[in-house]
């Protein structure tokens, strides 16, 4: 479940239940405005993500994955991540529609989600923007939240919104196909 997008599915008579990760958390309520006001044909996520404590501190030995094994202090270290394809749990409209992985970066707090999609409706960034600063100031008021201040990742050290969507750093290619950064 994750709140602001799912969470009027939950039922006390589950035994299980999982709030998703923070990378899901935070890609989940961008994707949900997007869908519901334009539309997700496809997407890429792409998150750059704060070390975490499975890293190691220095190069060793590691499970599978070689690059597992890299020291987090010294490395931006490529990943795999399910965020995406859990998004498709949590907003079934997009199963199958989005994938993703993650760089693990050198810094210990605060990471970021870049989306990048094709929508099924055309539109300016300025009309996704403002879908998206309607649902921070309305219905998903103190999960999503909407900024165009010139930011970065300290910034947000502390902040107890879910996603925060960058309105200065996304891109538009055409009125199909835009980078959204939350």
């Amino acid at each position: 479940f994750v709140v602001g997008v799912n969470l009027d599915a939950y039922e006390p008579s589950m035994k299980v239940v999982s709030n998703a990760s923070c990378t899901t958390n935070c890609l989940a309520p961008l994707a949900k405005v997007i869908n519901d006001n334009f539309g997700i044909l496809e997407g890429l996520m792409t998150t750059v993500h704060a070390t975490t404590a499975t890293q190691k501190t220095v190069d060793g030995p590691s499970g599978k994955l070689w690059r597992d094994g890299r020291g987090a202090a010294q490395n931006i270290i490529p990943a795999a991540t399910g965020a995406a394809k859990a998004v498709g749990k949590v907003i079934p409209a997009l199963n199958g529609k989005l994938t993703g992985m993650a760089f693990r970066v050198p810094t210990p707090n605060v990471s970021v989600v870049d989306l990048t999609v094709r929508l099924s409706k055309p539109a300016t960034y300025d009309q996704i923007k403002a879908k998206v600063k309607e649902a921070a100031n309305g219905p998903m008021k103190g999960i999503l939240d909407y900024t165009e201040e010139e930011v970065v990742s300290t910034d947000f050290v502390g902040d107890c919104h879910s996603s925060i969507f960058d309105a200065k750093a996304g891109i538009q290619l055409s009125d199909t196909f835009v980078k959204l950064i939350s």
